[in-house]
């Protein structure tokens, strides 16, 4: 079973896949992590994903990506893509890929919340230069300080997290994501949640739907 997790910046994806990797076993693969990691000795990505708030491009980091996830396959891993593909182009080299090797895209689940949610959302949070973690002013967790994580690193509001930048990531999605979303009701594989509601209540949603793909191939 391989699940594609789609939404806006913001839209608790990251949560939700954190739940589903503790239910159903998925090997987790996060766009945005990967993207950071690669920029650390990538100059190009780093140029992309830091400073200008757009998409890196697909041929810069797509051979890097199936070389990590050939390897998850192999070991017969079940997969739950976040953040990825972002387009129709990036759709259709994963889906060719996935053809070539004999598997399928079972779903693309889409967590839809408005723009200003977004704004709201990625605009609160912070991130340690000590340890790295997390935190958001606004929803759950809550720093000790908005200056101090628990283990007294400084927090820091990352550069693509202000909100110019934030608008500059929307555009990019708007112009890339939406003829994907279309794509994804053609092919019959788009399962869209209400995500401006409780963690629970998207949880809930989304456990029903992947539960029923796992019932269904059973």
């Amino acid at each position: 079973m391989n699940i594609l997790l789609i939404g806006p910046q913001g839209s608790g994806k990251g949560t939700q896949a954190d739940l589903l990797v503790k239910k159903f076993g998925f090997y987790y693969f996060e766009m945005g992590s990967f993207l950071r990691e690669l920029a650390k000795t990538n100059p190009l990505i780093s140029e992309y994903q830091n400073k200008k708030g757009k998409l890196v491009p697909d041929d810069v980091f797509f051979f890097a990506m199936k070389e990590l996830l050939s390897e998850k396959i192999k070991e017969g891993n079940k997969l739950l893509l976040d953040g990825f593909p972002r387009s129709v182009r990036q759709y259709e080299s994963l889906r060719n890929w996935f053809d070539e090797l004999g598997i399928n895209i079972d779903k693309a689940i889409f967590i839809n919340i408005p723009e200003e949610i977004t704004m709201k959302r990625l605009s609160a949070r912070r991130t340690c230069k000590k340890c790295g973690k997390i935190w958001n002013l606004v929803t759950s967790p809550i720093p000790p300080t908005p200056e101090k994580c628990d283990c007294g690193g400084e927090l820091v509001q990352r550069e693509d997290d202000k909100p110019e930048k934030i608008m500059l990531r929307l555009q990019e999605y708007r112009k890339n994501t939406e003829p994907l979303l279309e794509l994804f009701k053609k092919e019959g594989i788009l399962a869209e949640v209400d995500g401006n509601r409780p963690i629970d209540e998207i949880a809930t949603d989304i456990q029903q739907i992947v539960e029923k793909i796992k019932n269904d191939q059973n």
